[in-house]
């Protein structure tokens, strides 16, 4: 059986994007990833969501951030319909927005710090993510005047308020029922991560964490859904698909992303991007997927 691939989701042309979506039809997901930050307004339905190994079972009114390039996928029960809020955020429009003291994308790089990407709020907060959200939508639908910078200011109002209430969340202690990992896979994760440069062997893993390589590998696949080598070079790739986008040279990219041999990396950045590094340098990625009957933001 072919091991599953990650792909991209989802083009991002204006500095953020809203959709408000409703549909009960069955979605069949497979893991993927995205090059802006995203954030999950769960409206109504059932729907468990898959975040690099960490299982999240959603609520109504709960928020799930997740970070570019973190590969996820969603898992929908059709019985229900399923409404969210799904809002796009692109990385330069955050950066413009920030300032020295207060980062934007700091409820984003938290989440993936800690490896808990779910915020869920007691009833008051509720209302007042309602409200702003509302406020939004309004905003960026309105044809008056401003409505553009009302629009960006909302938005800014919106992650001002994520990114305080992810300061002080403890969702992850006072609600265990609402995700499942495993301590162990999620160390090897985070391990992985922290060392795509170094020579990350099956056996060299197994041995590092005292698994037998048979649990190591079944386990893995288990919890992410990935083979443990489909895995770190999935990981190895996006790495330096963000260096290059940097502007880092294409060759140091490879090797500071962990690719010994430059033609490896060449074949499988081809088949990832569909494009060469070059033209994924500027953008070229292929035709732009929108919204519509067929692909729709999870």
């Amino acid at each position: 059986m072919p091991q599953p691939s990650a792909s991209k989701r989802g083009y991002l042309h204006e500095d953020f994007r809203l959709f408000h979506l409703k549909d009960s039809r069955a979605q069949q997901m497979e893991y993927h990833y995205h090059e802006f930050d995203k954030m999950i307004l769960v409206l109504g339905g059932s729907v468990t969501y898959v975040v690099e190994g960490v299982t999240y079972f959603l609520r109504p009114w709960d928020v799930l951030l997740v970070r570019h390039d973190l590969i996820h996928r969603p898992i929908i029960d059709p019985s229900t319909p399923y409404e969210r809020v799904v809002i796009w955020l692109g990385d330069d429009w955050l950066r413009r927005r920030s300032s020295e003291s207060t980062n934007l994308s700091a409820c984003f790089e938290l989440t993936r710090a800690r490896s808990f990407h779910l915020l869920r709020f007691d009833p008051e907060r509720r209302l007042h993510y309602m409200q702003l959200t509302q406020n939004l939508e309004e905003a960026l639908r309105s044809e008056e005047f401003g409505h553009e910078l009302l629009a960006d200011t909302l938005c800014q109002q919106l992650l001002i308020s994520v990114n305080r209430d992810i300061l002080k969340d403890r969702t992850a202690q006072e609600q265990p029922s609402a995700y499942r990992m495993d301590p162990k896979m999620e160390e090897v994760l985070r391990y992985i991560t922290a060392h795509l440069t170094e020579d990350l062997d099956v056996d060299g893993l197994a041995g590092h964490f005292y698994l037998s390589r048979y649990y190591l590998m079944h386990r893995f696949k288990a919890v992410t859904g990935y083979s443990l080598h489909r895995y770190i070079s999935q990981k190895r790739l996006l790495r330096a698909g963000e260096l290059i986008r940097s502007g880092v040279p294409v060759m140091k990219a490879a090797s500071e992303a962990g690719f010994q041999e430059y033609s490896t990396f060449l074949r499988a950045f081809q088949n990832t991007f569909h494009a060469s590094p070059r033209e994924f340098q500027a953008g070229l990625t292929g035709q732009k997927e929108e919204p519509n009957g067929n692909t729709l933001p999870d």
